[in-house]
């Protein structure tokens, strides 16, 4: 495998990529607390993980309402900013190109998660179905929720989320980040904003899928003129099939899926960014993205282009070879790996994921994962 696609070096704005692997955002939720503030443990985490060419954190809350799980990373304190230089210094002493995700989950959260126990925010006051949120229960323990009902947000807080989301990425400057993709996949604020599911208003954010963009388009100027560019990602999870699981796991399928995404994706290359990343459906007998799509998402956006989603380093070279994108990203695989490039190349097996250990705890099935001796 080492003479694989999957080996090649790789452009991504204005860095070149070791290898065409990537570990992508994966919630753990192992944050110190009170504060979610990053810690040593996560620092030692990315570090093991650093063989991927191209890294980007968990999700990482922009703001104290933006939290829908316990236990995760912020980046909004002076605390959380020198937690995160922690884990940007390991990683980049072993040669690695990380981005921090900035993320806000909107509506999908819950009283007992934000400030002074007030409803969520969302575009419009509709309650997210068929997902859960985990809260806090006791120390160290939690459970699974449903969602709360939201509040929709005003147009002046609008405009705020939009300066948030930029102080967000001046931070993730200061923790010492490559740059930052923007967290707009899996039924969260800025999916929120684009879906007519979840999106009702009648003012210029809502209606029309132009106007539905909208915000969308804004965070990612205003982050784009804090960081540049070049150092800019975005994440979508298009649908294309209305199934328990689609929604469960990935958010809202549209009406009219392949004319939203490209769409906004058109919206994406107008501002000129390093990166786009697709999420596909990774749960059991999913269904892979049309080919006719992957061939327009090429054609419509200029930047890398990186897939993830149950990927396989046979389904990740043929995607590759066939010029539809340019990275692949291995999550679970890279939970329970962290020398997963090493094991690629050389055909050597894999350890088995713990699912047990996979949001909160210790170490254990964290960072101590074992690399193949031999």
């Amino acid at each position: 495998m080492k003479n694989s696609p999957l080996f090649n070096t790789a452009r991504l704005g204005p860095f070149t990529l070791k290898n065409s692997i990537v570990l992508p955002p994966l919630t753990r939720s192992r944050s110190s607390q009170p504060g979610n503030i990053p810690n040593d443990l996560m620092a030692t985490y990315y570090r093991q993980r650093s063989g991927a060419g191209f890294m980007v954190t968990e999700g990482t809350q922009i703001e104290p309402r933006g939290q829908g799980y316990a236990w995760t990373p912020g980046i909004h304190s002076a605390e959380q900013v020198a937690g995160w230089r922690k884990v940007t210094e390991a990683v980049h002493a072993q040669g690695g190109v990380i981005f921090a995700q900035l993320w806000h989950v909107g509506r999908v959260s819950h009283t007992s998660l934000q400030p002074g126990g007030a409803a969520p925010v969302a575009p419009s006051a509709i309650a997210a179905q068929n997902v859960s949120v985990f809260v806090e229960t006791g120390p160290g323990t939690g459970a699974l929720s449903a969602p709360s009902q939201p509040r929709a947000l005003s147009r002046e807080e609008i405009g705020e989320l939009v300066q948030f989301y930029a102080q967000a990425a001046r931070n993730a400057v200061a923790a010492g980040f490559d740059g930052v993709e923007i967290h707009c996949a899996n039924g969260y604020l800025i999916n929120q904003f684009i879906s007519a599911h979840s999106n009702q208003r009648d003012d210029e954010y809502g209606g029309s899928l132009a106007n539905r963009l909208r915000f969308l388009r804004e965070v990612t100027q205003a982050v784009a003129d804090v960081v540049g560019k070049d150092h800019v990602g975005v994440r979508f999870s298009p649908l294309f099939e209305s199934t328990e699981e689609a929604r469960v796991y990935l958010g809202l399928v549209e009406e009219d899926p392949r004319h939203t995404y490209l769409e906004a994706i058109k919206v994406l290359e107008g501002i000129g960014i390093a990166y786009l990343s697709i999420a596909e459906a990774d749960w059991d007998s999913a269904p892979e993205l049309p080919q006719a799509f992957r061939a327009a998402v090429r054609q419509a956006f200029s930047g890398a282009i990186i897939y993830a989603g149950k990927y396989t380093a046979e389904r990740g070279n043929r995607v590759l070879e066939a010029g539809w994108g340019d990275l692949i990203a291995f999550g679970r695989p890279f939970i329970a790996n962290p020398d997963l490039p090493e094991r690629i190349a050389r055909g050597l097996p894999f350890n088995a994921l713990e699912a047990a250990s996979m949001y909160g705890g210790t170490a254990k099935g964290y960072i101590d994962y074992p690399v193949y001796e031999g």
